[in-house]
């Protein structure tokens, strides 16, 4: 007998995103199973082919192959096929863990000795331009917990242990049988941990770290960009009960600067210079980002907004020995304020200038008015 199509068994459309498939296929798990149809052998076939086309369908990469070949994917060993009562249990306990809470299913987490990780740490630090480029080494406060020293992370009393949970006997999970399954849930006295602590410490109150204020140095290497994360393993908050410390990720934001913008490991400067530089040449003295100074020849005749590079004399490549560049870029400043004298000898300079002086004016200026020579109507 030919097998059903898996997307008709659960009821969905071929483009069913994941969601869809598995609200789907927990209504159909629930309403065909065993437990709720005892002696209905058809209740039971269903129920496995609603849990075999699941199975396939939930994963990508079976869901791929079956999308492309069909069932003829699965056949002789092409991986995935029918899902046995493993399989179905272990799908159906994921089905479980949403429907009750996390508290059935594979054990999340185990019992682990009840020892859990702590948590991640955060910890924005702003630095200056000056010491992305140098690298430096930063003394930061953090407020974290840290294992108890009084019952080094137990969270018992001092002389005392902690003793097996009765519940679970030290297992940190129920098993509860159903029908053909066997479903497993989190203990409820222990929660997981498969120990109980009965006389508790008390500098930490059992939970076997405490809140202090820490001191860390922190390595800032030359080169880091604004963004950069760093992590420090095992430098966040204290695990329970002795469980592995968390990380902490130190978040770096570099303030603006006077006079350089950063792209990458390139810098970019802007400097103004004199009509009179621009148009005799010279030299203007600029800051580099290392604390120095350089000097940038202006050729006669430049323009405003031209560049120049300075090769290597930008920021540090992280983790190697190069450098980017620097960009230095001229702006011509207009005078301003001008006294009786200096206009005459503008106007004086005008009068003296010609189509070569400013070539780029009269280049315009002379296609404009070929432009309008050649519009039409004029002449007329």
């Amino acid at each position: 007998m030919a097998k059903r199509d898996y997307y008709e068994t659960l009821g969905c459309d071929r483009g069913a995103d994941e969601t869809v498939l598995k609200t789907s296929y927990r209504k159909l798990a629930m309403k065909w199973h065993p437990d709720r149809n005892q002696g209905d052998a058809e209740a039971e076939i269903r129920f496995k082919e609603v849990n075999e086309a699941y199975e396939v369908l939930k994963d990508p990469q079976k869901r791929a192959a079956y999308d492309r070949f069909g069932h003829a994917a699965f056949e002789n060993g092409g991986g995935g096929g029918p899902a046995g009562f493993g399989d179905v249990a272990s799908t159906f306990a994921d089905i479980f863990d949403d429907l009750f809470g996390g508290g059935m299913g594979r054990g999340r987490g185990g019992a682990g000795g009840g020892r859990g990780r702590g948590a991640d740490l955060r910890y924005n630090m702003e630095i200056t331009l000056e010491e992305a480029f140098s690298g430096k080494t930063a003394q930061i406060k953090i407020p974290t917990s840290v294992t108890c020293e009084a019952c080094s992370g137990s969270g018992a009393k001092p002389g005392t242990q902690p003793k097996a949970c009765r519940t679970c006997g030290g297992a940190g999970k129920i098993r509860h049988a159903q029908g053909f399954f066997t479903l497993e849930r989190t203990c409820p006295t222990c929660q997981g941990r498969g120990s109980v602590i009965e006389d508790p410490c008390g500098a930490c109150g059992g939970a076997g770290r405490v809140t202090r204020e820490r001191t860390l140095s922190v390595q800032i290497p030359a080169g880091v960009e604004d963004g950069t994360r760093i992590r420090l393993g095992g430098e966040g908050e204290a695990g329970v009960r002795g469980g592995a410390a968390g990380d902490l990720y130190i978040f770096l934001s570099i303030e603006p600067h006077t006079f350089f913008q950063r792209e990458g490991a390139d810098l970019y400067c802007r400097v103004p210079i004199s009509m009179v530089t621009a148009a005799l040449g010279g030299q203007v003295e600029v800051p580099t980002i290392d604390g120095d100074k350089t000097k940038v020849k202006i050729p006669e005749g430049t323009q405003s907004q031209k560049r120049f590079r300075l090769s290597g004399k930008g920021m540090p490549i992280l983790r190697t020995r190069s450098h980017g560049d620097m960009y230095v870029q001229v702006v011509v400043e207009t005078p301003q304020k001008l006294t009786k004298r200096q206009r005459e000898l503008l106007a004086e300079f005008d009068k003296e200038s010609s189509g070569e002086t400013h070539p780029e004016s009269a280049g315009f200026f002379s296609k404009v008015k070929e432009f309008f020579q050649g519009a039409p109507g004029e002449g007329a």
